[in-house]
């Protein structure tokens, strides 16, 4: 039925408009018709879109330009300019923003990473937002030392690009970031370069750094041999007019046998050698020894590191990416326990290779802190913590800490006053297994000496002094963990095919045949024999740091800072003369041949004490032997102590 003549008829609007922003300046559209006040800002590029239902409605306008494509009952139009928009009896007064354009400035400059990453940090403004970014490298040829491999003129290369990363998600109004790459394996890697940051906006405005000197970052080798290989990599992807040269070099490098040279680097070179000597190279075979000579140096330099290191990325990011994705808490947990292992691994072949598995880096030029590898671990304790008690938010933040953390390593070159030498890298590993070996020698005596008529506190009824106890490793197992450290060190040790190398070298094979003996005799219940054989083993252990410091002292051809070298075993923390701990440790120490308890020479006759040092004054040695005479007294009262221990010392103090 029809309406009453006398009731309205519902209308709708004549006319309906809406303001619809550019999509990169992320604002709202805004419906006209429900606009309170007659004024309204908007962007620069915002479209103005109108639908007309009534008839005789007309538009004006002086905000832009008006869609030439739009039907007239559709009008539709771009603001460019601060002007009036009047539309079926209503005036609107408009007022564009301009779209200033980006900017884009470099922090401090990238410093020297020790796995050769480039780490530049950059800033980046838009009053809309970062739209994207880039980073052009290009070679410095002006600045780079154009001797002996880099005298040819270079082939040519293109510039570098690399993305600048800029959040997913959110606001990009203000961006403050890291440039993070990999270039260890680039051409210019350690060559002089000039990079330069661009950004854009939403409107394709863009702006970009002045050309910045810089040495591009790059992995740095330590070990002569992997250092060469690396030089010669480096000279044959600068030009293949090197190729000659870089086969000569590379045999001259290798020519005497090496046994501690891995098979696989060592058919890697053999294998470079006879390709470049076979003639001319395209690009493919060029690019290809280069990656077998790269491979080789760090086959040499790390023994498996960068494995090691890339496997610990791995896991970091196998495990965000979980907790990001909501994963079961059994999955996490496996992942977590992979992460820590191959955190574990990286750290302990960093002490392996002599360098502190600390780790420096640098949160800004002048300031650093050292996280060493119990903070380390005290880091993932607390990332599992958080995830067991399901705050799983604030276990991702801290894992993008520790992720952030391990990703800024850097070289520890020269740091700590110690002696970076392989030398002095060594003789530090060996001076801490003999500290360890005497540990666990003091720890077998002690278990032989307890009360035969009473159990001394924790003792379980039966139990061997090889057995561990409440889960701890066995007296058994720790001399097998040594026996292996030493295999491991043997392998690392510098001078080889000199006289005094291959001597250190025997002497390990002696303490690693002495621990083997040992930890058999422990499995066995024999602490005696283990005893013995332990002692033999921290003997060889001496001798093989001895004849590890005649070779220092003679690559080095004097003695080192402070007059004489300290002698191997002697104690470098402050205390009396005659610690038996080579490191000052204060635990008794079973005498080996030709030595008493407090670890020092005996010279065979009537237990002549000998130093092993020439006759000093009779000053000195009357101070030397105060000095004794109280270490000794001090420790016979030691109730602490155990009997056996004390009874020797005290006879020992009556011959004072």
């Amino acid at each position: 039925p029809s309406a009453p003549a006398d009731q309205p008829v519902a209308t709708g609007p004549a006319w309906e408009g809406w303001a619809e922003p550019p999509r990169h300046t992320g604002r709202p559209v805004i419906y006209l018709n429900t606009l309170e006040a007659d004024a309204l800002t908007v962007p620069q590029g915002t479209s103005f879109n109108l639908r007309l239902y009534g008839q005789g409605l007309s538009v004006a306008q002086d905000i832009g330009p008006a869609d030439a494509q739009a039907a007239p009952e559709a009008p539709r139009y771009t603001a460019q300019q601060d002007g009036t928009l009047t539309v079926g009896g209503r005036s609107f007064a408009v007022t564009v923003l301009p779209d200033a354009p980006p900017q884009v400035w470099l922090a401090s400059l990238a410093g020297r990473r020790a796995d050769g990453r480039l780490a530049q940090g950059f800033s980046a403004e838009d009053d809309h937002g970062i739209a994207a970014g880039s980073a052009t490298i290009t070679l410095d040829l002006a600045a780079v030392d154009r001797r002996h491999g880099l005298a040819p003129d270079p082939e040519p290369r293109e510039a570098l690009q690399l993305d600048l990363p800029l959040p997913a998600s959110g606001q990009r109004r203000r961006v403050s970031a890291t440039l993070s790459a990999d270039l260890a394996r680039h051409p210019w890697a350690n060559l002089p370069v000039r990079m330069t940051l661009s950004v854009r906006d939403g409107i394709e405005q863009a702006a970009e750094t002045p050309a910045t000197a810089l040495i591009l970052p790059g992995r740095r080798f330590f070990d002569p041999l992997a250092a060469g290989i690396a030089e010669m990599r480096r000279d044959l992807l600068w030009s293949r007019d090197n190729a000659p040269r870089s086969a000569r070099l590379l045999r001259a490098m290798v020519w005497r046998s090496d046994r501690t040279l891995p098979p696989e680097a060592a058919q890697a070179i053999t294998g470079a050698v006879q390709a470049l000597e076979s003639g001319p190279l395209s690009t493919d075979a060029r690019d290809s020894l280069a990656d077998a000579l790269w491979d080789a140096a760090l086959l040499i330099e790390d023994g498996g590191l960068g494995d090691a290191l890339e496997r610990m990325r791995q896991a970091q990011q196998r495990l965000a990416e979980a907790i990001r994705n909501g994963a079961s808490p059994d999955e996490i947990q496996k992942l977590m326990d992979a992460l820590r292992q191959a955190t574990d691994d990286y750290t302990r072949m960093l002490a392996e290779r002599g360098e502190d598995p600390s780790a420096r880096f640098d949160r800004s030029e002048q300031q650093g802190r050292q996280i060493t590898g119990d903070q380390i671990q005290q880091m993932m304790d607390e990332i599992q913590r958080l995830m067991n008690e399901g705050r799983m938010a604030e276990a991702q933040e801290l894992l993008d800490q520790f992720n952030q953390m391990m990703d800024n390593l850097q070289v520890r070159e020269g740091e700590g006053g110690g002696d970076s030498s392989p030398g002095g890298r060594s003789m530090d590993r060996l001076r801490e297994t003999l500290r360890d070996q005497q540990r666990l020698a003091d720890d077998v005596l002690r278990e032989a000496q307890r009360d035969p008529f009473g159990e001394a506190p924790g003792e379980g009824e039966g139990e061997a002094p090889g057995q561990g106890e409440d889960g701890q490793p066995s007296l058994a197992d720790r001399q097998r963990d040594l026996r292996a450290e030493i295999g491991r060190q043997q392998g690392l040790l510098p001078g080889r095919g000199t006289e005094q190398g291959d001597a250190a070298s025997d002497r390990l094979d002696d303490a690693g045949r002495a621990m083997a003996e040992a930890e058999r005799a422990l499995r066995e219940g024999d602490a005696a024999g283990a005893l013995e054989r332990q002692a033999e083993a921290i003997e060889s252990l001496r001798e093989g740091m001895r004849a590890l410091s005649d070779l220092s002292r003679g690559e080095q051809g004097q003695q080192g800072e402070g007059g004489t070298p300290q002698q191997p075993g002697q104690g470098d923390t402050p205390g009396p003369q005659g610690s038996p701990r080579a490191g000052g440790g204060e635990g008794f120490a079973p005498f080996a041949p030709g030595r008493d308890p407090l670890g020092r020479e005996t010279a065979g006759q009537g237990g002549n004490i000998a130093t092993g040092e020439p006759l000093a004054d009779t000053e000195r040695r009357a101070g030397r032997a105060r000095e004794l005479q109280d270490e000794i007294r001090r420790r016979s009262g030691d109730s602490e102590r155990p009997r056996a221990e004390r009874d020797y010392l005290g006879r020992l103090l009556e011959r004072f």
